[in-house]
């Protein structure tokens, strides 16, 4: 059960030993961009760090859209990244789940993900797990409401997908803290990291907006207890730098017993 942080890609093993991380996430590339990942000088250096690596993939990545211009781009992007992030040693590619838009039948959505990984398969294979991550909001998201992400579940399950539990967006979502493991693991059979964030939005406020542990709506012990039930890395993806983050992974180390 390893602690870490979401960091500024310049320098990631700089940035974990700045908060005592035992994991670092980035991003590889501008997070509202379409660029393809370039070669990092510190590749060997990651891959051969006792830090565990995970890369976020793009927030414009929507491999659910109907939209052919938005939906096409975004698999190749999330290829590109994968590949990108396996030269690196990184354990997941973190995805977020995606939309439909207003007024479009989610079922396509669903199907548009399944789609994706065959995408994939076709173009060699995933190098490394993708962990699609749960959404606080969006028109139709396709991992919002736990009973949407049942029924994405059935489209990529088969494939091997992987899933990020984020608290902050869990809560804002509208879904309940309390027994959320056990929920999420009924519909995906596992949680391969944890998003560790508190809430500046209200429950089901769909507002996507990270506070620090204790900071915000959330009741830190409901965060420690999602870690402790899921054995699964967490990542802070919390304000505050270096002395923010520090504070939240402290929080989490003391509380989880780790």
């Amino acid at each position: 059960m390893r602690i870490g942080a979401h960091v500024d890609p310049a320098s990631p093993l700089e940035e974990a030993a700045a908060r005592g991380a035992e994991a670092v996430q980035f991003f590889l590339t501008d997070p509202q961009g379409y660029k393809t990942p370039k070669p990092r000088e510190d590749a060997a250096a990651l891959r051969e760090s006792e830090v565990d690596v995970y890369v976020h993939a793009p927030y414009i990545v929507n491999v659910a859209s109907p939209n052919n211009r938005i939906r096409i781009p975004s698999r190749k992007l999330l290829m590109a990244h994968a590949k990108a992030a396996a030269e690196l040693g990184a354990k997941g590619l973190i995805v977020h789940g995606g939309h439909v838009g207003q007024g479009a039948d989610i079922a396509a959505g669903f199907d548009n993900w399944r789609k994706a990984f065959e995408y994939a398969e076709s173009d060699g294979g995933l190098p490394l797990p993708i962990l699609i991550e749960n959404t606080a909001g969006g028109d139709n998201a396709c991992a919002r409401r736990f009973d949407d992400l049942a029924r994405l579940w059935e489209a990529v399950g088969s494939f091997g997908a992987g899933f990020c539990l984020d608290t902050c967006h869990a809560f804002a979502g509208g879904e309940d803290l309390v027994g959320v493991v056990d929920r999420v693991k009924a519909i995906t059979g596992r949680i391969d990291l944890i998003h560790a964030n508190d809430s500046k939005g209200g429950f089901d406020s769909g507002q996507d907006r990270h506070d620090n542990l204790g900071n915000g709506k959330i009741d830190p012990e409901l965060i420690v207890a999602a870690i402790r039930a899921a054995g699964a890395p967490a990542v802070v993806e919390t304000p505050g730098g270096a002395e923010g983050q520090t504070a939240d992974i402290t929080l989490l180390r003391e509380r989880t017993g780790r």
